[in-house]
């Protein structure tokens, strides 16, 4: 499970996710299916868990998904909106 840095503000709503880092002043925003992993990570669920309700939601692939949500997670760090 990641988690997420406690100096973040989230809106979510259907078009996605809305970001802001207040320590470092910045917005990021999220299309709807980074929004569900967002959201499932701020829920605590663990990557497998997101990575499955994301597979029964939009019928994907599992090995398709679970390389997308792992680089997505990827990305969230590397933009220093996840802990490492």
């Amino acid at each position: 499970m990641a988690e997420s840095n406690p100096h973040l503000q989230t809106v979510i709503d259907r078009d996605g996710a809305a970001i802001l880092d207040i320590d470092r002043g910045l917005i990021s925003t999220l299309n709807p299916t980074g929004a569900f992993v967002w959201q499932g990570l701020e829920n605590g669920e663990s990557l497998a868990t997101i990575i499955a309700n994301l597979v029964r939601e939009t019928g994907e692939e599992h090995l398709v998904v679970e390389r997308d949500v792992h680089d997505f997670v990827q990305s969230l760090r590397e933009n220093q909106l996840l802990a490492r």
